[in-house]
């Protein structure tokens, strides 16, 4: 694999997975050892003897079977839940046999989703498999664009800029000066603290990202193209440099290639103008709710519409992949920020709500 965003936990997850003939991951012995040795599951100084013989047992036989009786041993009612929804975890992703798959049988298309699993297993799943999926990319805009899958944002105007940060880390710089407990003494001994900058993306530190052990402290900027109307009907696109909607794009391209085999074009949308529009669907909550309402002709406050970041259109390759109701019809995406500025984008929204008439 390439050697990217070498900071994020999961990379040490790596040396424990596979690819199957499909491109797939497959999670070997050494998969579930990284996980044993996560602060989650690792034995403390107060952990009782039968923890310690647990934890042991499954570091050399990660696939050990564990019966309820050896679990209620463990005295730590917490190690006892931790190591309860690790096994469930390791167990529904064996049957499984791949990340993908397992992922995949989260969100089912058909009934409800249920999620009986700590959000920890599938935030570092997600995580991977995005980074499976953008293995072979050379681009720090398409890089940075995937953090966003599975890393909640920070959304933000500057000098007629809208910028992507990740929610995280910003939040760690106002509170610490990005120096950690140290920052935090400071700031509350009311001492003043070196500022750590965060960078916007651009062509001149693209170098920086694949460099850096710190790649969540560059600004991914999400402005649209400007469209200048000119007369005789022509249309001049002054296209912005590196735009991060065009690379959100491809990243979302390549997602749904990988995870069910079908190709689609999506480009950055300003406004849906379609009297014959059939299908949406909303990348995060917000823009769900709010593509629902403006589908159904109800009067949007100006307020809330400002926190719409974007829209795109979404086209599939093969119409003959899409329900005959709606084949050959563009399929609108919406990304939207709370009224906090927060963006959770959903990229398993996509997996559900596709107008597909079958997923291979």
């Amino acid at each position: 694999m390439q050697k990217f965003w070498p900071s994020h936990s999961f990379t040490q997850l790596y040396p424990g997975l596979e690819r199957n003939a499909r491109g797939w991951l497959m999670p070997g012995l050494d998969y579930w050892r990284y996980f044993l040795a996560m602060p989650e599951l690792a034995p403390v100084e107060q952990s009782c003897p039968s923890e310690l013989a647990l934890h042991a047992a499954l570091l050399e036989q990660p696939l050990r079977a564990v019966k309820p009786e050896r679990l209620l041993k463990v005295q730590d009612p917490d190690a006892r839940g931790s190591y309860k929804t690790f096994l469930r975890f390791r167990d529904q992703l064996l049957a499984a046999g791949t990340l993908e798959a397992w992922y995949l049988g989260l969100f089912p298309r058909s009934g409800s989703v249920r999620i009986d699993i700590a959000p920890l297993f599938i935030d570092l799943v997600l995580a991977a498999i995005t980074r499976n999926v953008l293995d072979d990319s050379q681009d720090a805009f398409e890089l940075r664009a995937a953090e966003m899958l599975f890393r909640s944002q920070r959304i933000s105007t500057q000098d007629s800029q809208v910028l992507s940060g990740d929610a995280l880390t910003l939040d760690m710089l106002s509170e610490t000066g990005g120096v950690g407990d140290i920052g935090r003494f400071l700031a509350e001994a009311g001492a003043p603290m070196a500022s750590v900058q965060m960078q916007v993306l651009s062509d001149d530190n693209a170098a920086e990202y694949w460099a850096s052990s710190q790649g969540q402290r560059f600004l991914l900027d999400l402005k649209h193209e400007i469209n200048n109307d000119l007369s005789h009907g022509l249309v001049l696109t002054l296209t912005r440099a590196r735009s991060g909607l065009k690379s959100l794009a491809q990243v979302l391209q390549k997602w749904l290639l990988h995870m069910l085999g079908i190709t689609v074009s999506i480009r950055p949308l300003q406004k849906i103008d379609d009297a014959s529009w059939r299908w949406h669907v909303g990348l995060d909550v917000q823009s769900t709710a709010l593509l629902n309402d403006l589908y159904e002709g109800q009067e949007i406050e100006p307020a809330r519409l400002q926190r719409l970041i974007s829209l795109f259109k979404l086209d599939f390759a093969d119409p003959r992949e899409m329900r005959a109701d709606v084949a050959g019809k563009p399929v609108y995406l919406g990304l939207m920020m709370d009224g906090q500025g927060l963006l959770r984008l959903k990229p398993q929204n996509l997996l559900i709500n596709l107008p597909l008439l079958s997923v291979q």
